[in-house]
């Protein structure tokens, strides 16, 4: 070989390494630029790329929303982003240096992860739900083989408890939100969208966009509750239930003209965000449609309405009260015994005597005061937006006795859901009509008309309102609870609770309390309730400053001009 060939082929191979130095000096100089210095972008790139890959099976739940009555909107439930760590079994190779690794990020006891790693060959299982981007960014960055990172979202209660029976709670199943009770199940199809058949990870739903099934997103859901009025409405009720040391109490408020409720509340409250935590299941209940009490005097006005509708009576039919009144062999008595001699109908309801409502009902008769019950829509569900409305239970009045229908005149021997009481209750504030309540806002401009069926004559609820107004004028608190400037209409009820053991009545008390404003046009209807309130018997001494204290609210904060 020639001195020449010789030069240009030392030549050409000091170009090859420089080339080669090179290629390999860009390529460090990249990895450096992306694993060092553009670490925390790319690691966000790859974590939304995972998240999206999950996800993408997957409808997105619908939120819950309330609206102010100035028209703002009210998180009430959403769903909430993160990350969640996961195992892949097929290819982690040392279980016990990888929990001592991960032992310090995530929150599992070694146990359960050593069982975790059991089941060989599954390249999914759960590790670590809710994780922030930090937290899954610190589990990525110790390398473990096996162990990986992906997007999660849940069900989220930006309020905690508020509204708690209202809402319920959407529990996760396969990674897809299941409502379990309230809102969130009775609404479950709409909240939830339209659900792939692939309940699994990126590939399948890859062959379902093949075979041509698309997700459809839940939708969002508005409610009537009014949020400012559903926070004071709680409030007091949780002075009240701690107070008495009740073994659950209930306020709801409801427009008697449209349906709507506007609060609807309930203690024990529970947090939808930690439901899992809940040892007594029965605290998801909602007792307003999943419960049936019987009320006591609250009764009375719906059998005076009875009575006076029916021709039977009027507010000025006397009779004379003895303080207890005999049928065959049982002695109904008045809450005190005693005897006030000629009373009229509206004095009945003022002094709340069992024997005036035992006398209206016996001048009714028992065919005509059933069949008005049933128009009363008692013998049926009210169908409200919420799931497990439960039946009421007026069997004692298929046995025709007259005792059967003289106690449930007066609010005994019967037992009814309170959703059911509230709405007989507003036939006698709204005109008369039997109205279906709701609590499902169709949106905030245009609102469905709730018509209702027209059950007693409107002059018969004008004269039944007109009679508690007198309740509220002359005895309910010694007269102490008048707001000046307002018509109010209102009644309590003390029932006696029924003791299955001995098929009688226990020495525990349900108190119920209602009135309505102003009483001949009413804007609200508020209704109360505590079961087994403790070292108190009547509901006058419970209930009747709640009301009050409710009552002022609403009229402040919806600006509600005097009608006297």
């Amino acid at each position: 070989m020639s001195q020449v060939s010789k030069r240009l082929t030392t030549k050409r191979l000091y170009i090859i390494v420089v080339a080669v130095c090179v290629v390999f000096f860009l390529i460090f100089l990249r990895l450096f630029i992306l694993q060092v210095i553009n670490h925390e972008k790319y690691s966000k790139i790859s974590l939304n790329q995972k998240e999206n890959f999950f996800k993408s099976s997957f409808p997105k739940r619908g939120d819950i929303f309330l609206i102010s009555k100035d028209g703002r909107y009210f998180v009430a439930a959403s769903n909430k982003k993160g990350f969640l760590a996961y195992l892949n079994l097929r290819i982690l190779e040392n279980p016990e240096e990888a929990f001592l690794k991960l032992s310090p990020l995530v929150n599992i006891p070694k146990d359960d992860f050593l069982k975790l790693v059991q089941k060989k060959d599954d390249p999914f299982e759960i590790l670590q739900k809710k994780l922030t981007e930090e937290e899954a960014e610190k589990i990525l960055s110790l390398g473990i083989k096996g162990v990986g990172i992906t997007g999660d979202e849940w069900r989220f209660y930006p309020s905690g408890a508020f509204l708690s029976h209202v809402l319920g709670f959407a529990s996760v199943n396969l990674d897809i939100a299941d409502g379990r009770y309230g809102v969130e199940k009775f609404y479950n199809d709409v909240l939830g969208g339209s659900k792939s058949k692939f309940k699994s990870m990126g590939f399948f739903s890859a062959v379902a966009s093949t075979f041509g099934e698309t997700l459809k997103d839940g939708q969002d859901v508005f409610l009537t509750m009014e949020p400012t009025v559903q926070k004071n409405v709680e409030d007091e009720l949780a002075k009240l239930f701690s107070k008495w040391n009740a073994k659950s109490g209930g306020a709801v408020i409801l427009e008697p003209k449209s349906g709507k409720i506007i609060a609807m509340a309930a203690f024990p409250e529970f947090d939808p965000n930690k439901y899992f935590m809940e040892k007594n299941l029965n605290v998801f209940l909602n007792p307003f449609t999943e419960k049936i009490f019987e009320m006591g005097s609250v009764f009375k006005p719906i059998t005076m309405a009875i009575g006076i509708d029916s021709g039977a009576i009027t507010p000025e039919t006397t009779y004379i009260d003895k303080g207890f009144v005999e049928i065959g062999s049982a002695k109904l008595r008045n809450f005190d015994e005693k005897p006030r001699g000629e009373r009229n109908m509206t004095q009945v309801l003022e002094e709340s005597l069992n024997t005036g409502a035992v006398f209206a009902m016996r001048k009714t008769g028992k065919k005509n005061f059933k069949e008005y019950l049933r128009n009363f829509g008692f013998y049926e569900k009210t169908n409200i937006d919420l799931p497990g409305e439960v039946n009421n239970n007026l069997s004692n009045l298929e046995s025709e006795r007259e005792v059967e229908f003289a106690t449930a005149s007066f609010g005994q021997g019967i037992a009814v859901t309170p959703i059911s009481m509230i709405r007989v209750l507003g036939i006698l504030a709204n005109g008369g009509k039997l109205i279906k309540p709701v609590i499902l806002s169709k949106n905030d401009q245009k609102e469905e008309q709730n018509e209702g069926k027209q059950v007693i004559k409107k002059e018969t609820a004008f004269l039944v309102s007109k009679m508690l107004v007198d309740v509220v004028d002359n005895t309910l608190a010694g007269g102490k609870a008048k707001i000046d400037g307002y018509s109010i209409a209102a009644k309590t009820g003390t029932a006696q609770i029924p003791d299955p053991k001995t098929r009688g009545y226990s020495e525990e008390f349900f108190h119920s309390f209602f009135g309505y404003f102003p009483a001949y046009d009413p804007k609200f209807l508020i209704f109360l309730f505590l079961e087994k309130p403790v070292g108190i018997k009547y509901a006058s001494q419970t209930l009747t400053d709640p009301f009050i204290n409710i009552t002022k609210f609403l009229i402040n904060y919806y600006t509600i001009l005097p009608d006297r």
